[in-house]
């Protein structure tokens, strides 16, 4: 998404024009000359259409890029404040994306201790789950 949104390009022209296509008919009026005042009003019909598609994906994706950071951040957070050695063993097994193998000769422990280090973790972090779900509930409900 932060890809997305730094490179933001916009609706594509082709993709506006078809859906300005089969939004609205258009008259079978024929006209010689200069550019007529329907030529000039589907001009800038296009363009508010265009810059109104264009705000609204920006928008969309802005707003799904904060949701998804402000989740990241707290799950950085919370794996700061679990017990013992924890943090960092979810911070290379998650952030870090090392292996089973990788976790047991780093922490120099058997591979049911990774995996009871595991469960451990995702119990402690569903409880701060669920405690900032309940705050959330009774703010809203406030």
């Amino acid at each position: 998404l932060e890809f997305k949104i730094r490179d933001f390009e916009g609706i594509r022209k082709e993709d506006v024009i078809e859906s300005m296509n089969f939004s609205k008919p258009q008259g079978e009026r024929v006209q010689e000359g200069m550019v007529s005042d329907k030529t000039g009003r589907a001009a800038a019909y296009y363009r508010r259409v265009a810059d109104r598609l264009d705000d609204e994906y920006f928008d969309e994706l802005f707003r799904r890029y904060l949701y998804l950071k402000d989740e990241i951040d707290f799950f950085g957070f919370l794996t700061t404040q679990l017990s013992g050695r924890l943090p960092e063993f979810v911070r290379d097994m998650v952030m870090e994306q090392m292996d089973w193998n990788g976790l047991m000769e780093k922490y120099s422990i058997s591979y049911s201790t990774v995996g009871r280090y595991r469960k451990k973790a995702a119990r402690e972090m569903d409880q701060m789950y669920e405690f900032r779900d309940d705050v959330e509930m009774k703010y809203i409900l406030s």
